[in-house]
């Protein structure tokens, strides 16, 4: 390894390995543990060195209609798992809602806040996010998570597991954070930006194109107060809303922490 974003895949935005972190006594496992956004763009080159990682088990957490629109590439001879949703998780994908006045800053900020709102009460995403758990704890072999971006809904996919784990809100939120480091913006700038100005008619500020495709510790920190409001805890929400009981936590950390 010569650090999460390894290797660097030019068609796909974001890959990386989100293990490494200290965790319960020991470290969450590298090599196991990926994420990432969508592969519809992945280059010949980017499906050889993913080919390499053998990854067994993908996690798609995009609705059907923004699979059937962006069909990922797989490598030739894939043989693994897709996990996904058979409806929508989302009406469209988080950083690529629209409306009026949503080309300011202010604006775009205000609507990515209110996906981390809406994200803790959609049973979609509860579904999925239950999903993802159940199947690192299942299947042998390195898994991918990934939505469009690989930024929102794979964001708080990623930092679950790492919670269940025992992974401090410190290395949590620096996890969440490394997305705005991720070293090929440029790809989902192209997949997204040239979009949002079609449909809106004119350019967004440069302002409300980084508040939509990058992160903020803002965005966490309302997805961790609307869950608290609503179940009291995150561990509370994970076991009510999500299904994580003791035995699962226990099974993905025997897994994943060595």
């Amino acid at each position: 390894m010569t650090g999460p974003f390894h290797p660097l895949l030019k068609g796909v935005h974001n890959f990386r390995d989100y293990g490494g972190y200290a965790a319960n006594g020991g470290r969450v496992r590298r090599e196991l543990l990926y994420r990432s956004g969508h592969h519809v763009q992945a280059s010949d080159e980017d499906l050889d060195a993913l080919r390499a990682l053998d990854i067994r088990t993908v996690i798609d957490l995009r609705g059907i209609t923004e699979r059937e629109a962006n069909p990922c590439r797989r490598h030739r001879g894939w043989a693994g798992e897709v996990i996904a949703h058979a409806g929508e998780t989302t009406s469209m994908p988080p950083h690529m809602d629209t409306g009026p006045g949503a080309t300011s800053a202010d604006n775009a900020r205000n609507r990515m806040l209110a996906v981390y709102t809406r994200m803790p009460a959609n049973p979609a995403m509860h579904a999925m996010f239950g999903r993802y758990l159940r199947a690192l704890a299942d299947y042998e072999g390195a898994s991918l998570v990934h939505c469009f971006a690989g930024k929102d809904r794979t964001g708080i996919a990623a930092t679950l597991l790492l919670h269940i784990l025992g992974v401090s809100e410190k290395d949590q939120l620096e996890e969440f954070l490394l997305t705005n480091k991720a070293p090929t913006l440029a790809v989902l700038r192209a997949q997204t930006v040239p979009i949002l100005e079609a449909r809106m008619g004119h350019k967004l500020e440069e302002g409300a194109i980084r508040a939509r495709l990058e992160v903020d510790e803002e965005y966490l920190a309302r997805f961790y107060e609307t869950v608290r409001e609503r179940s009291g805890s995150l561990d509370s929400w994970l076991a009510d809303v999500i299904g994580v009981d003791e035995f699962l936590r226990d099974r993905l950390r025997a897994k994943f922490i060595a």
